[in-house]
């Protein structure tokens, strides 16, 4: 019996292909299990296992960052004379009676009244490092456990493992150039403080000396002129220490303000030593750095196995076939076509122009050639400047340094033998902080290269010497009396 339609079951309904049912993205079905479950996701329920998620969650509390801290400027506000005579011998016989208790006179007194807080301006320092400072290789480890990309893995093929291995290398450079820039900025940091304090003796013994009437108003704007220089120079060089210890924050993975506040004391009070030599490297002599270089780039064996393969595979005689066509090209060769434009070397042998395998080996020597060259230009230049920078440390820290210590010496002598005054000896204070400052950055700029030579050594690219830092950047110049 035929059945009638309305006992016939309905049509199943036609679903449109891009609506079909498609497994969830795993954001998707989190955010469809939360709905289920009653909840809903909020920013602050992160896991504080997982930095990642509580660096990125806004609701995450972080303590207010450390503000920065200025030195306190100094002043331009005239001092008053004395009303007349008597008030003048007066305030002439109190500063000498004070002077007259300690052996150096001023200096010794000023000195003394900075290690009471009620008497005179204190410029804040930063903070001494920890027992255990933060070494270069501690904060590299710190950074790579925020960095899976730079991790080898099982299975992984030459070229992968290639990638990787220049990746790191180029990770740790970064890495150890940020340590070495914050360390000496925390040390520069602390000689502009230094100098501050310089100037500001120089400024606090000249107002007084105007107080008691023998000392001209135009000296002593010339030393307030000279604290205001070295206050600026010390500001900036707290905020230039603030941005170094930011920077090797952010590749440590380093987020909340309170870790990144701590970082500071944890730093050490000064870069290593420098070497009594500049040396390529363990077991590494200075005629083979070329070769240390060429081994070290994890890809250029790989292409020049495969080069040596294509050279084997040609016939007799074709390498010397497209080396005779290639030089008679660049004999035809003239400045100027017919059209009066330069025009490149024209080929016009059609042996050497079908020759497949021969066109693959001189494409190949071509590519293998330029990475080599380069390689080896690279090896040059990097391991001048690791000596360059060798020498200039050397120089500023065993000559320099040692001639403005002396100098000071020899001023402080004359100052006791009352043949030059206070200002004289600030100022050769001053001089030599700054010589120390130069010999600090000039320090730095060794260990930066230093670290583009490793780099170079392990598989990344030299990109060029940094400029050479101004010799006593971060402090005020010495201006003598």
């Amino acid at each position: 019996m035929t059945r009638s339609l309305r006992s016939l079951p309905p049509p199943a309904p036609t679903v449109d292909p891009a609506r079909r049912w498609r497994p969830p993205h795993l954001l998707s079905a989190l955010v469809a299990a939360l709905v289920v479950s009653g909840t809903s996701p909020a920013w602050g329920q992160a896991s504080p296992e997982v930095p990642a998620l509580l660096a990125a969650d806004p609701a995450t509390a972080s303590p207010a960052p450390p503000s920065l801290t200025l030195p306190t400027p100094g002043s331009a506000q005239p001092v008053d004379n004395p009303a007349d005579l008597q008030q003048a011998r007066d305030i002439w016989r109190r500063a000498n009676e004070r002077v007259a208790e300690f052996p150096r006179g001023h200096i010794d007194l000023l000195r003394w009244e900075a290690r009471n807080p009620d008497q005179v301006r204190q410029s804040p320092m930063p903070g001494s490092a920890s027992d255990a400072p933060l070494g270069v290789l501690e904060a590299l480890r710190l950074s790579l456990r925020h960095r899976p990309d730079l991790y080898t893995r099982v299975g992984m093929n030459a070229l992968a493992l290639a990638k990787v291995q220049v990746a790191y290398a180029e990770h740790r450079r970064a890495v150890e150039r940020a340590w070495v820039d914050a360390v000496a900025a925390r040390q520069a940091a602390r000689h502009a403080n230094e100098v501050l304090h310089a100037t500001q003796v120089g400024s606090e013994l000249g107002r007084r000396m105007v107080k008691a009437g023998n000392w001209s108003h135009a000296k002593l704007m010339r030393e307030q002129l000279t604290e205001a220089t070295a206050w600026q120079a010390a500001a900036n060089a707290q905020v230039t220490s603030m941005q170094a210890r930011e920077k090797l924050a952010g590749l440590m993975g380093l987020w909340d303000a309170a870790s990144v506040a701590q970082l500071d004391q944890r730093l050490p009070d000064g870069l290593p030593a420098l070497p009594v030599s500049a040396e390529p490297g363990p077991h590494l002599a200075e005629a083979d750095i070329e070769g240390a270089v060429l081994r070290g780039h994890p890809t250029l064996g790989l292409e020049l196995l495969a080069a040596q393969r294509r050279f084997a595979g040609l016939s007799a005689g074709r390498w010397d076939a497209w080396v005779k066509a290639s030089e008679s090209a660049l004999q035809a060769m003239s400045d100027q076509g017919s059209n009066g434009l330069a025009t490149p070397p024209h080929l016009d042998d059609p042996s050497v122009l079908r020759d497949h395998p021969l066109e693959g080996a001189v494409q190949a020597q071509a590519e293998l050639l330029s990475m080599a060259a380069q390689r080896r230009s690279m090896a040059r230049a990097a391991w001048a400047q690791v000596r360059l920078r060798h020498a200039s440390a050397k120089h500023a820290q065993d000559v320099v340094g040692k001639l403005q210590t002396a100098m000071e010496q020899e001023t402080l002598l004359r100052y006791n033998g009352m043949l030059q005054s206070s200002w004289e000896l600030l100022a050769s204070a001053r001089e030599r902080i700054a010589s120390l400052d130069a010999a600090l950055q000039a320090r730095r700029d060794y260990w930066r290269a230093h670290s583009d030579w490793q780099a170079l050594l392990a598989g990344a690219d030299y990109t060029g010497p940094d400029a050479p830092t101004a010799t006593g950047a971060g402090t005020s110049s010495a201006q003598a009396h």
